[in-house]
């Protein structure tokens, strides 16, 4: 059974910081791109950032360039964002994704609310 665990959502501060977890299970962790969206209210979902199976810098929407970094530890299947000096139009639910080829695979979300 594929799973995908989000953790680390809450309020938080304006220039504060937050790390996202995602715990992955089910499938061949190595194999996949793993990718963090996020969705605001009345908003479409917008790719965040994404880091392929390998690892390596990765690559990030211009609007979190520089604030937001995306990590992965093949070793315990589990993606990272880590979150700097955090605004309020960062504020939506983040998910994570999995894909490779033709298979995709989310996660139901964690909130994310940056405000003062």
């Amino acid at each position: 059974q594929v799973q995908l665990v989000e953790s680390g959502g809450g309020l938080v501060q304006p220039g504060g910081s937050l790390r996202l977890s995602c715990l992955a299970s089910g499938f061949p962790f190595n194999r996949y791109t793993m990718r963090w969206y996020r969705q605001a209210a009345g908003q479409n979902r917008e790719l965040v950032a994404g880091i392929v199976s390998t690892g390596g810098t990765g690559d990030y929407v211009d609007s979190v360039k520089g604030r937001f970094t995306i990590s992965r530890d093949n070793a315990n299947n589990t993606v990272y964002l880590q979150m700097n000096s955090l605004k309020p139009e960062d504020t939506a639910v983040y998910y994570c994704n999995a894909v490779k080829g033709a298979y995709v695979y989310w996660g139901r979300g964690t909130q994310v609310t940056v405000s003062s």
